[in-house]
């Protein structure tokens, strides 16, 4: 049977305002509208048939147009749990105008029953059963599930992602993907749950085929490694970077990389080099608490038996800055941890903190067991306080009945916003940091599409740091002279970090306000338990929620 023609309409969902990741501001300092592509997406679109139109709209970008949904023979959707409002928004926009609707990715994944209403849904890895999709579509079928095997999708099969369907000024950054899944079993996390514990890979001709695309697509910059562990597979990521290494020679280092990593990373001298000799420049590691009793508990123990502070100091020897992901509210926490994670924050000199509460995310180890225990919390009392303006884990975490004092853990993790957050702590941190990378820039290389450098800056990175100065004068003006020291400091003790000092400068036009969102929403969760206003909404006894249902309570809950 010849395929038909049809005209999909991809739409990424919109992030909520009050979120760590939704960074406006240092978006505008890179001239920018966003900081992420929609990857995922972009990679379905590849999947489709060639015959059929594609056309995508990020919300975050732009709005959808009524010319758009016009278009439109087909709509797909999905993304992350931050994102489901919006998502089943615009499910629901799309049906009203007589628009089937496929909706797919990890929230669906995590949690399918909220997007039931779908036309199609699409659970798991989309690489095999997409074509299950296509054929019942063909066939004039108008509705169903689809769901892929667990941890067995064959990624090598994975087709370059449709960058051509981007507008590359709209982006801070581009992303690629090497691996899915992660060999540790952090009761938190849910990568393990939604990808799996064998970090399945990509060849090395598939990863620099999907580079080639972005070269030949005349982008030059920083591209993002999205892996959720970068290293979770050493054998294959050691056997890549050689090659990885030789592409960014032969054409003259067009990219600059990023991504996440285990700090089990500074355990191999070897892995550390290949990685800067390729061009990584900042790592994502999750250190979550500097208490190993709780890293244990977390069943995080590859972060225990080692001093973290001097394995972010060896990180920055090779080059790469580091942003840290730090967590409060676990179980073993004692009096005192508000005090442990600053002095190891502050010690170890990471500037970009992603601290936030403890959440139990759907379908792990954690909520699992604090169902057994009895004490997760409705769904709707998250959803009271995303309607008071919150949006992700910083205000909308601890959803559950907290072993320690509820009033304590929310008083330690508002003291840990306060005091790493404050301007002083802050461009400390970056000063420090920045004296003590160790910065890899090829020498007369072409380095993201400069044929020139000076203080180790490109003609953009200037014109990046002029918008973060302009920047600073209008929304900071008090604080200007933090940021002119910094840079001024950095440029004589280390001018060839002063990109990165930048970077983790420009990052506090958005880290400033949004913890300061951050800090009034736990003093109002503290003032309601002061108050005896607080009751805690444990039940045992919820049923599931649909969609609809949770578009209704997110209209009406105060």
């Amino acid at each position: 049977m010849p395929v038909k023609s049809c005209n999909v309409l991809l739409v990424s969902p919109q992030f909520p305002a009050a979120t760590f990741w939704n960074n406006k501001a240092v978006c505008k300092v890179g001239g920018a509208r966003h900081s992420a592509i929609p990857l995922g997406l972009l990679t379905v679109a590849a999947l489709l048939p060639a015959e059929w139109t594609c056309r995508l709209v990020d919300r975050n970008v732009s709005d959808v147009s009524d010319a758009d949904f016009a278009w439109a023979d087909l709509v797909m959707t999905g993304g992350m749990n931050v994102q489901r409002p919006d998502c089943l928004h615009l499910i629901a926009e799309a049906q009203r105008r007589g628009k089937p609707v496929v909706v797919g990715g990890p929230d669906v994944t995590s949690e399918p029953n909220f997007y039931a209403h779908a036309d199609f849904v699409v659970i798991g890895e989309a690489e095999v059963i997409i074509q299950d999709f296509i054929s019942a579509w063909e066939t004039g079928r108008c509705r169903g599930t689809f769901a892929a095997e667990k941890f067995k999708i064959d990624i090598t099969r994975t087709p370059v992602p449709r960058y051509d369907l981007l507008r590359r000024s709209d982006y801070l950054y581009f992303a690629v993907q090497f691996s899915r899944g992660c060999p540790f079993n952090c009761e938190f996390c849910d990568i393990i749950e939604l990808y799996g514990r064998m970090p399945r890979v990509k060849t090395a001709a598939q990863m620099l085929g999907e580079l080639e695309a972005l070269y030949r697509h005349g982008y030059r910059g920083h591209v993002d490694f999205v892996d959720d562990n970068f290293i979770g597979n050493k054998k294959a990521v050691k056997a890549f970077l050689p090659e990885l290494i030789a592409w960014q020679k032969s054409h003259g280092y067009p990219f600059f990389f990023s991504t996440e990593a285990s700090v089990n990373l500074t355990d191999d001298d070897a892995l550390l080099s290949l990685m800067r000799e390729a061009g990584f420049f900042v790592i994502f590691v999750g250190i979550e608490s500097p208490d190993d009793a709780t890293l244990v508990a977390m069943r995080k123990k590859q972060n225990t038996r080692r001093s973290l502070t001097e394995s972010i100091h060896k990180i920055y020897r090779a080059g790469m800055f580091v942003i840290a992901g730090f967590i409060v509210g676990f179980d073993t926490e004692k009096d005192g941890i508000a005090d442990g994670m600053v002095e190891c924050i502050e010690d170890a000199d990471i500037a970009i903190c992603t601290a936030g509460l403890l959440t139990a995310l759907a379908n792990t180890q954690l909520t699992a067991r604090l169902k057994r225990e009895g004490r997760l919390f409705p769904l709707t009392w998250q959803m009271r306080l995303f309607n008071e303006g919150g949006g992700d884990q910083c205000i909308l975490g601890l959803n559950f009945e907290t072993l320690r004092p509820r009033r304590d853990v929310l008083a330690d993790y508002k003291s840990v916003i306060d005091r790493i957050y404050a301007p002083k702590a802050y461009f400390g941190r970056v000063a420090r940091a920045a004296r003590k990378l160790d910065c890899f820039w090829p020498p007369g290389k072409e380095v993201a599409g400069s044929t020139w450098r000076v203080a180790g800056l490109t003609a953009g990175d200037w014109a990046a740091l002029f918008r973060l100065l302009k920047s600073v004068i209008a929304e900071q003006p008090l604080l200007v002279g933090y940021y002119v020291k910094t840079l001024l400091a950095c440029y004589r003790s280390n001018p060839g970090a002063l990109q990165a000092a930048g970077t983790m400068a420009a990052f506090y036009l958005h880290l400033g306000p949004f913890s300061r969102i951050v800090s009034k929403a736990m003093a109002r969760q503290i003032a309601e338990i002061d108050s005896g206003r607080w009751r805690s909404p444990v039940t045992s006894s919820e049923e599931e929620m649909t969609g609809e249902e949770f578009l209704g309570q997110l209209k009406t809950v105060t």
